[in-house]
């Protein structure tokens, strides 16, 4: 009676084991080995889930599919967490790279970025940007500011002539949409003619230098009377 009664627990607990031996072979080796952060692998599929903070990265091939744990989701898809697996979601189909599946960062070719969203055309009151493949809102600039002190080199004063500038900005609201207009400045010649604290006036002259009689100067000699009157006196 004992005997049957061992066999029966060994073979009990030899089924328990069975899937645990299953699991350390599954995470042992993937497609070329590579099982890096999975949790549960199989030379088959690779990974199929991973460890906490890595993206499940599955890549197709034909009918068969084979996933990866990654840090980073590769160009074209998103990274989105869930309760059990945070996964590599793929982006739209006119999205280069995105940031969500509503929010595009870099569109494809023939496609402008507006908005997070990609599109054939930019859309009224925007200007195309060929190099960065983007839609730029036109700018509306407002009237001309105020003329700027007239100064020159820094300064408000020591100089008879100097400039002084305005400037017409944006007149959006929104800070980004003004950032991305450019400013339009212009100067003008102006008059200082007012003197630094200590300093002679711009426009005055120095005056004559007053003559004074030299150290090493002679006197004048008075002219000699003739000969002929001496003797006469």
């Amino acid at each position: 009676m004992r005997a049957p009664l061992c066999l029966l627990l060994l073979v009990a607990h030899a089924v328990d084991m069975l899937p645990l031996n299953r699991r350390k072979k599954q995470v042992g080796a993937g497609q070329g080995g590579n099982c890096t952060g999975c949790v549960i692998c199989s030379e088959e599929n690779g990974c199929s889930t991973c460890q906490q903070r890595l993206f499940l990265f599955i890549r197709r091939e034909g009918i068969r599919q084979y996933g990866k744990c990654v840090h980073d989701c590769p160009p074209g898809y998103f990274g989105i967490r869930g309760q059990e697996v945070n996964r590599c979601k793929k982006c739209g189909a006119t999205c280069e790279s995105c940031f969500s599946q509503d929010f595009c960062i870099q569109c494809k070719r023939r496609f402008y970025l507006y908005k997070g969203k990609c599109l054939p055309t930019c859309p009224p009151g925007t200007t195309a940007q060929q190099s960065t493949r983007e839609c730029q809102e036109e700018c509306e600039l407002g009237p001309w500011g105020s003329w700027s002190p007239c100064t020159y080199q820094g300064k408000t004063c020591g100089s008879a002539w100097g400039l002084e500038t305005r400037v017409r900005e944006a007149s959006r609201a929104g800070q980004e949409e003004a950032a991305a207009c450019q400013v339009l400045s212009e100067s003008r010649k102006c008059s200082i003619q007012r003197p630094c604290p200590g300093e002679r006036s711009p426009g005055q002259k120095k005056g004559r230098r007053e003559q004074r009689p030299r150290k090493d100067r002679k006197p004048d000699r008075k002219p000699d009377r003739p000969q002929a009157a001496r003797q006469g006196q």
